[in-house]
């Protein structure tokens, strides 16, 4: 029997909207000025009329333009007005992702695990973690797009770099100073609605809708190095992925 792969992948439409995204930040369209309708980017593109129509749609989702019938698409904005879009496809992903945005540590400290926190962390009680609390940021937007909890095990607990602004994947430090690399990711996303503090932290209402995001770092022996719990305003956040099976 022959094993099956998953992989995820960017759809056409995906990338479709991110190429007429980067052109109107670009400049080459400006506010006021008509995108191609959708059979001129078939044409363009070499891209069927479903993909053109998702790309325009996504484009609107975000802001950027309005759709109005005989007039056609136009733009409205010169950015994003609704936040950071992300697309994964590997674990080299959630570097890009570090870097297009900003984490900034509010505090950290070390703190001895009880037994509920431990069962999470899928560790004993009494360990001493590192725990980390902090905001991350998009350029440009004063409005935070996620709280973020990290935790780190023991081994990494002397961790260096994490203060103030860091413009990097907290497991990229992890293995530049300690030689030990993320092997596997297991990721759960969870719906769920904003209870006080966090509409504080995220400069927002209470029970407004949110989107939580818990990622698990595992090394090649199947140990955990670190967990980030990040919790998103879901109108500043979307996240976007394609599963196909290949046989091989």
């Amino acid at each position: 029997m022959k094993k099956s792969s998953v992989h995820v992948s960017q759809p056409k439409y995906v990338q479709l909207a991110q190429t007429l995204l980067t052109e109107i930040e670009s400049g080459i369209f400006k506010i006021g000025d008509l995108l191609p309708t959708e059979f001129e980017l078939c044409e363009q593109f070499g891209v069927s009329r479903f993909t053109a129509r998702e790309a325009l749609k996504r484009l609107v989702e975000l802001g950027v333009v309005s759709r109005q019938a005989r007039i056609g698409t136009t733009v409205i904005a010169s950015k994003s007005q609704r936040g950071y879009r992300q697309q994964m496809g590997a674990v080299g992903d959630l570097y890009q992702y570090a870097t297009d945005t900003s984490l900034r540590i509010d505090r950290s400290a070390r703190e001895t695990l009880d037994p509920d926190t431990a069962r999470f962390l899928r560790t004993s009680p009494g360990e001493v973690w590192l725990h980390v609390h902090g905001r991350r940021f998009v350029p440009d937007n004063p409005l935070p797009i996620a709280h973020t909890q990290i935790w780190l095990a023991p081994p990494f607990r002397a961790l260096k770099g994490l203060a103030g602004n860091l413009h990097q994947a907290v497991h990229s430090l992890i293995e530049e100073q300690f030689g030990e690399q993320v092997f596997t990711v297991e990721q759960e996303i969870l719906a769920v609605t904003l209870d006080a503090t966090m509409a504080r932290e995220l400069s927002t209402h209470p029970g407004a809708a949110g989107l939580k995001v818990t990622r698990f770092y595992l090394n090649r022996r199947g140990e955990l190095i670190e967990c980030a719990i990040s919790t998103h305003a879901a109108e500043r956040f979307s996240y976007n992925s394609v599963f196909k099976r290949e046989w091989g």
